[in-house]
């Protein structure tokens, strides 16, 4: 019988992905990638969790598909009906000028826009806040890249121009997801970053076929009995196929102070895919989610940027074949 969770998943990808949302589409003729574009009244993702540009709803090379619709419910305002190698900004926890902003006042969330500070007692980080300005946006489009750029400035004294481009190499199956943050404002923006990489290769179950390897020897922050995944040296791995509604989550410290344990190789045997992601930050936290729809390395990297300056880096993704 047919996993109820996975029809309702199918059905959902099937309402979702024939919808008329504001996409577009790149290719260099080995990898193919297709897009949901940021677009505050009709864009497939209107939370204000993750960043909005860059959402790659599809990318197929070398005959294997590393992306898809991994929920099994969709609305556009829910947090985490994103797909693909999505990001999100957190300073201290919450959004930029969080804690300084009274309620009924405002506070950004970088990549979102400007947002409503409600009365609550703390930051709820799955929430879906008021957008108050979602700031002037631009895109361009190459035949093998797009670029996406957000100017914002808010009344508090903070402001960015943020650029993204995401760029595929010509005659190779690999990606470049490269970021500039240029601080616009009075106040120095700090904040971490992060990517969730929300892989679902060929649409198979996580289990005892997937793996991410790790470039550092992994200490579990909290090493608590796991009767679902073990946790190797350098290498996380599963016992069985993970069912509807069973997840893992670690968080994981081991890692450098250089950009060289930014590297991970994340397969499937039975897709018989796989992908190195590297950066050229140093690391400054490593958590991994996964549930049986899919499994995610979390790198987070630290971000400070004086008002004038500007801060760049990149991530790679070098996609293959296993043999």
């Amino acid at each position: 019988m047919i996993n109820r969770y996975l029809l309702a998943a199918v059905f959902a990808a099937s309402i979702s992905l024939c919808a008329d949302f504001p996409q577009a589409e790149i290719s260099n003729g080995v990898v193919t990638a297709k897009f949901y574009l940021p677009d505050a009244e009709h864009g497939y993702y209107q939370g204000t969790r993750f960043d909005w540009s860059g959402q790659i709803y599809s990318l197929r090379t070398l005959d294997h598909e590393y992306f898809g619709q991994w929920f099994p419910r969709y609305d556009p305002k829910l947090h985490d009906a994103i797909m693909g190698p999505v990001e999100e900004f957190l300073t201290d926890g919450a959004g930029l000028g969080y804690a300084e902003a009274k309620p009924g006042g405002t506070f950004i969330r970088l990549g979102v826009g400007v947002v409503r500070k409600p009365e609550e007692s703390k930051y709820e980080r799955f929430k879906t806040y008021e957008i108050v300005d979602p700031g002037k946006r631009t895109f361009h489009k190459g035949s093998d890249f797009v670029t996406f750029t957000q100017m914002l400035q808010d009344q508090n004294g903070y402001g960015y121009e943020y650029t993204k481009t995401v760029r595929l190499v010509t005659h190779e199956p690999r990606m470049e997801i490269e970021h500039t943050l240029k601080n616009t404002g009075k106040k120095t923006i700090r904040s971490s970053q992060y990517n969730h990489n929300f892989f679902v290769i060929d649409g198979k179950p996580t289990g005892p076929e997937s793996s991410v390897k790790f470039a550092f020897d992994l200490h579990d922050t909290n090493p608590a009995p796991d009767a679902l995944a073990d946790v190797r040296t350098r290498e996380v791995t599963y016992r069985r196929e993970l069912a509807a509604g069973e997840s893992v989550l670690k968080e994981f410290s081991g890692f450098g102070k250089t950009s060289a344990d930014y590297d991970f190789h994340v397969e499937n045997r039975s897709a018989g895919a796989g992908v190195h992601i590297t950066g050229d930050q140093p690391l400054s936290k490593m958590v991994y989610w996964s549930i049986r729809t899919v499994f995610c390395p979390e790198p987070y990297i630290d971000i400070a940027v004086e008002p004038g300056k500007s801060q760049k880096w990149t991530y790679t993704y070098q996609f293959y074949k296993l043999k």
